[in-house]
């Protein structure tokens, strides 16, 4: 797959386009992405993806953005696996913000990138103040076609990233597991930490965060990117008995395992909720508790296949 940072300044072929953020890349997601391998295949054109970096909701607002589902690279893989032969990661700046509806078709939509086909959600809205919709993009695409995707449902509920957000907000992997069509998982570079849990009796692997995560607590989870898959139970949240203000982190004790693998990516997929983050009065306490959340994990795990 090729990766373009930035729009192109021509483009180089006809392509066969979705565009969205794909936080998450759901079941709608996937359903999209699927669709568009088809058509691009049916119709002879190049399959790809246009999605913004960063979200449009973070420029507007930054602090009132809600929490990112997926890094870029996760995104990025999930176009991969999917058959997309060319991902456009456009920035989302004041420029690209600010093109009326007409323009965004006419410059980055024919001239940039050469659409000849178009998918994209019912609820699709692009162009300056959101102005631009569905119906406006089909009598504005005179070279290219237009389809529209229907709405994927779970067990009744439309696959969509706030539903995520809010399954994971409320603890409930299930649920979220159920729209993401698997396990939510974070990856990330194993990096140094304060040593604290080796000097507790639990050594961790360390995930430092760059933004707020979709949720927090303590869970047992599944590691990917080591020997083999790993067990364990892990803390992502900022640790309020050992520091102030902290930044987000994510720590895992894997179960049977106490090897070095500092610089290593890791996927840590979250299966199920143990209990909220929470402050204990000293290192003696919150040690037992590590202790009693790392065999609350395991039984986790003998009870489920």
């Amino acid at each position: 797959m090729k990766l373009l940072r930035g729009l192109p300044a021509v483009a180089d072929g006809g392509l066969a386009l979705t565009v969205g953020n794909f936080d998450g890349v759901h079941l709608g997601h996937q359903a999209m992405l699927a669709r568009l391998a088809e058509a691009a295949d049916d119709l002879g054109l190049v399959p790809a993806v246009l999605t913004f970096d960063p979200h449009p909701r973070e420029f507007f607002s930054k602090d009132a953005a809600p929490a990112r589902l997926s890094a870029l690279r996760g995104k990025i893989d999930a176009f991969r696996s999917f058959g997309v032969e060319r991902a456009i990661v456009a920035r989302f700046d004041r420029t690209l913000a600010s093109l009326d509806p007409d323009r965004f078709v006419d410059d980055v939509l024919v001239r940039r990138l050469g659409v000849r086909w178009v998918l994209v959600g019912a609820d699709f809205r692009y162009g300056r103040a959101r102005a631009g919709d569905l119906d406006l993009l089909r009598r504005h695409a005179r070279t290219f076609s237009v389809e529209a995707m229907g709405t994927v449902l779970v067990d009744g509920e439309r696959a969509s990233s706030s539903a995520v957000r809010e399954a994971l907000a409320s603890g409930d992997l299930p649920r979220a597991a159920r729209l993401l069509g698997r396990p939510y998982a974070m990856g990330g570079h194993v990096a140094h930490g304060a040593k604290l849990g080796r000097t507790l009796g639990f050594p961790t692997i360390n995930l430092p965060l760059n933004r707020r995560p979709p949720l927090e607590g303590i869970f047992a989870v599944r590691v990917q990117g080591l020997d083999a898959p790993r067990r364990g139970v892990a803390s992502l949240g900022v640790r309020p008995t050992v520091a102030q203000a902290g930044r987000p982190m994510l720590e895992v004790y894997l179960f049977d395992f106490d090897q070095s693998v500092y610089g290593r990516r890791i996927v840590v997929e979250f299966l199920h909720k143990l209990r909220d983050e929470a402050r204990f009065p000293d290192l003696d306490s919150l040690t037992r508790q590590i202790r009693a959340d790392a065999d609350a994990a395991r039984a986790y795990f003998e009870a489920t296949p």
